[in-house]
């Protein structure tokens, strides 16, 4: 199953379907039961009552009726059976009689195939008299077992060995039954569908406010920070839209705080750098004279003179990538792009820092054109390869190659930057493009500002591309820069 159809199944099965199904589930349940229990109960009120008339009626006529013993089968048999079999209540019944051998019936059969053995033991168990209902061939009966017995006292009988038995048909209780589930049934169906309108109101009522929320969160993550939701009635979700607001004036009030302070030291180093600027020159022209005459001083003050000119030299850089990462910072860098031959922009970079020896091998294929801002390219070439050349081993290699992903994009750049150090530990991987970040923390000074990977990636996000660090399989580390490759053929 792909992520697709998983997303849409879960949609299908949204919180206002499940809400909806909740509570049809618990209406159905309570109509089930309720109409459950009300036919269970009609249904035991229909049968007892049909079934306690026909047994008192069965016992008040076998007791008013007369049999001679020993019982001889035969009309007057049959005839006092049909008499008993007419004053039948509620229903007609058809009435049996076994006396040993003896078989007789008001009907045609004189035996019954609806009387089970289980009915006949509990007649010869139980003097009083015992019922049964059977259901035969899909239809309903009441079967009822009265023996004659004779009373030698008041509290005891004495059996005759005569069984009465009275079978009367249950079709019109079973009818009424019957219409009594119809009924449950044919009212619960409404039910549930009237059922579906309070649900349909539940449900609106709790997710306008998730609704709400949601869309709080969304406003919220695109920047808008003064998002609020509006608070209505005092239960859990109005807690909870509280509690929302809450929460987002104190992140509010938190990220004003931090913007502030991020604006104030932004403006701090700008500032710092523009003013370091100016005397920085003068000192920069002061330390070139004293360069040139360091050779005509005695040892000590020459070593001074040329150690006062190098960190004048590296305050210097300093103050200039500091005023380079202020105008990314306050977002007013700018790129100026033009179509260059981007083997000849490389090679020009490394001849203006001398590069061009053993120490930095290229591979650089001509032909390849791109829009790119030369002097930003020119920083980015630079400040990977002295990087490599400080922190890795000889030789660097720079490649230089184009890649086509898919026609629906444009081909991109590929300039690699691997040097055969002993590459970049995993856990300075993540942080390698930070602002000042050391990998070694006892170094606390470095030959460079701590600033040129940063401005590095600044100026390649500012041509649309990435950049990214690696370590190659055999050892040393890798950066890789990707641009989107256009040109003036292509529309720029």
């Amino acid at each position: 199953m792909t992520a697709g159809s998983g997303r849409s199944r879960f949609r299908a099965f949204g919180l206002r379907t499940r809400l909806l199904f909740a509570f049809l589930l618990v209406a159905a349940v309570s109509a089930g039961t309720t109409a459950a229990l009300t036919y269970r109960e009609a249904r035991t009120a229909l049968l007892e009552t049909a079934q306690d008339t026909a047994v008192t009626s069965f016992r008040d006529q076998v007791q008013q009726t007369a049999f001679g013993l020993p019982v001889q089968g035969g009309e007057d048999l049959e005839s006092l059976l049909r008499d008993i079999a007419r004053k039948g209540k509620p229903h007609p019944w058809v009435v049996f009689a076994e006396y040993g051998s003896v078989r007789a019936s008001s009907g045609e059969n004189p035996v019954s195939t609806v009387i089970t053995p289980e009915l006949r033991r509990a007649a010869r168990a139980n003097p009083h008299g015992s019922f049964e209902r059977v259901v035969k061939d899909g239809v309903p009966y009441l079967t009822i077992a009265m023996p004659m017995v004779f009373k030698t006292s008041p509290d005891s009988v004495l059996p005759s060995g005569l069984v009465l038995y009275a079978v009367m048909r249950m079709t019109d209780e079973q009818v009424n039954v019957d219409a009594l589930l119809m009924a449950g049934r044919d009212g619960a169906l409404p039910g549930l569908a009237i059922a579906l309108i309070p649900g349909l109101i539940a449900a609106r009522s709790v997710l306008r406010p998730v609704r709400e929320l949601r869309q709080a969160a969304r406003s919220m993550g695109s920047g808008r920070l003064d998002t609020r939701i509006a608070v209505r009635g005092s239960d859990e979700l109005a807690d909870l839209a509280r509690t929302f607001n809450e929460s987002a004036a104190q992140l509010e009030e938190s990220v004003r705080e931090l913007r502030e302070a991020e604006a104030r030291a932004r403006r701090f180093a700008s500032d710092v750098s523009h003013e370091l600027r100016t005397p920085l020159a003068g000192m920069l022209a002061v330390t070139e004279v004293l360069d040139e005459d360091a050779d005509h001083l005695d040892a000590d003050t020459a070593r001074a003179v040329r150690l006062v000119s190098a960190e004048t030299g590296k305050l210097a850089v300093l103050v200039e990538d500091l005023i380079e990462i202020s105008r990314f910072d306050a977002r007013a860098a700018e790129l100026n792009a033009d179509e260059v031959d981007v083997a000849e922009a490389i090679r020009k970079t490394l001849q203006n820092r001398h590069w061009t020896d053993s120490r930095v091998r290229v591979e650089l294929p001509d032909g390849i054109r791109a829009r790119l801002d030369p002097r930003r390219f020119d920083i980015v070439i630079a400040n990977l390869v002295g990087n490599a050349l400080r922190h890795g081993s000889e030789p660097v290699t720079v490649r230089l190659r184009t890649e086509a992903r898919s026609p629906a994009t444009p081909s991109v750049l590929i300039t690699e930057v691997a040097d055969n150090g002993p590459g970049i530990q995993p856990a300075v991987l993540p942080h390698i493009f930070d602002r000042f970040y050391k990998a070694d923390a006892a170094r606390t000074r470095s030959a460079g500002s701590g600033l040129g990977l940063a401005i590095t990636l600044e100026n390649v996000k500012l041509h649309g591309g990435t950049i990214r660090a690696g370590n190659l399989p055999g050892g040393g580390a890798v950066f890789t820069v990707e641009i989107p490759l256009h040109t003036e053929e292509a529309g720029g």
